[in-house]
């Protein structure tokens, strides 16, 4: 019995020490600070006189009025594969700039007008021109573009921009065109 105690204690002392040591209380982890906003440029307006943003009125001012950059609406045509409606992701830059012009000035209305090559039927061809001319209209609603601002209209393969005679012409002839009103 003697024996047995001999070798219960050591044992049992092991068994607390390793039990105590996985039992160690956890740190509290201090959250780190919030980054500070960062200035925000804010420019006096003077009711008593009309703001120039050409010409500064008063040239002993220190304050400067920055101009507003007019909106530039001259869009380049966004091209499509041949019988799809799917937009190309080398459109989405050009597409993104269109959603920021024609967001600067929320009045200005635009046409989205979808065409088509002449291969497939008439019908065929209009159907993926008002597809094409929709594709364009839901990615710039969901830019934020008001649907207030934006029609879209299919012409099938009509006006065409060259002879569908080669591939090339018939590549740019599927496009969607964005025409100010």
């Amino acid at each position: 019995m003697k024996l047995i105690r001999l070798k219960f204690i050591p044992v049992t002392v092991l068994a607390v020490a390793i039990g105590l040591s996985a039992c160690k209380t956890k740190k509290v982890l201090q959250k780190a600070p919030d980054p500070p906003d960062p200035p925000k440029a804010v420019l006096p307006i003077k009711e008593d006189k009309p703001v120039n943003n050409d010409v500064v009125a008063n040239s002993s001012s220190t304050e400067a009025v920055a101009p507003v950059a007019k909106p530039d609406y001259h869009f380049a045509n966004l091209q499509f594969e041949f019988n799809s409606a799917i937009l190309k992701t080398s459109s989405y830059p050009m597409l993104d700039k269109v959603a920021l012009e024609m967001k600067k000035d929320a009045s200005v209305k635009f046409k989205l007008n979808g065409y088509a090559s002449a291969e497939g039927t008439p019908e065929h061809n209009m159907e993926l021109s008002e597809q094409r001319a929709s594709a364009v209209k839901v990615y710039l609603l969901n830019a934020g573009v008001s649907d207030t601002q934006m029609s879209s209209k299919g012409f099938g393969e009509g006006n065409p921009m060259k002879p569908n005679t080669t591939e090339d012409n018939r590549a740019l002839n599927r496009r969607v065109e964005i025409k100010k009103n």
